[in-house]
């Protein structure tokens, strides 16, 4: 039986990923370098400081992955706070509250920044519901290495074998996979270039599921 969901929050929770893509190709600019669509499409669930590794290493850059994170950063935070139209994505509110009032503990298991992570989480009161929070910032690799997962299904208390993910992106789903944890993909109009192939069942909407539905899911056994 299902008794922990671990969440992640781009794409799944809130769609900031219009505002990181934003943040993101207004500093490719500031920096003179090209990054094509195909390119920053495999960023896609890395952490900040991993894609600026990337970006350093496969441009030559000079500048301090510190520096370059900074400023990304700070493009975001004024995006952040301007952006009228950043809402939590349809369903996912009540989805969580159902998982909340029928005892199904909620972690989220995010490659944001904990700084990111809290600017959400007050803006929409989450706090409340969540027992636990990840943020892919304290690992030295991100999604799809599955340490973020395999972590958070610890701190749950439960074994993985009652755990399941919900991700939106390929490196998501490859870390859910890795760690061997029952991973819903969560299918939408943002994740239409995301594979979730290898995904154990795939949703399209959060009314598709709630926590009677989760609660019967046979979790991956863990040998």
């Amino acid at each position: 039986m299902i008794k922990t969901v671990l969440f992640d929050m781009d794409g799944v929770i809130v769609d900031t990923e219009p505002v990181h893509r934003f943040a993101y190709f207004e500093h490719f600019k500031e920096l003179g370098i090209e990054v094509t669509e195909e390119m920053f499409i495999t960023y896609t669930g890395n952490s900040t400081r991993n894609v600026f590794q990337r970006i350093k290493q496969e441009f030559g850059l000079e500048h301090e992955v510190e520096d370059l994170i900074q400023r990304k950063r700070s493009i975001f935070n004024d995006a952040f706070d301007y952006k009228e139209d950043l809402t939590l994505l349809d369903g996912v509110e009540d989805l969580i509250k159902d998982f909340h009032a029928n005892g199904i503990q909620m972690i989220l298991a995010s490659s944001a920044s904990k700084v990111t992570i809290d600017r959400v989480f007050r803006r929409f009161n989450l706090h409340q519901y969540f027992s636990h929070i990840v943020s892919g910032e304290d690992f030295p690799k991100s999604k799809p290495d599955p340490a973020i997962f395999i972590h958070a299904a610890k701190l749950s208390g439960n074994i993985r074998e009652e755990c399941i993910v919900i991700e939106d992106s390929t490196n998501g789903v490859k870390a859910a996979n890795a760690a061997n944890i029952f991973c819903i993909g969560y299918r939408s109009f943002h994740s239409k270039l995301q594979n979730l192939d290898t995904a154990d069942m795939v949703i399209s909407k959060f009314s598709e599921i709630d926590s009677s539905k989760v609660r019967a899911i046979q979790g991956k056994i863990n040998i």
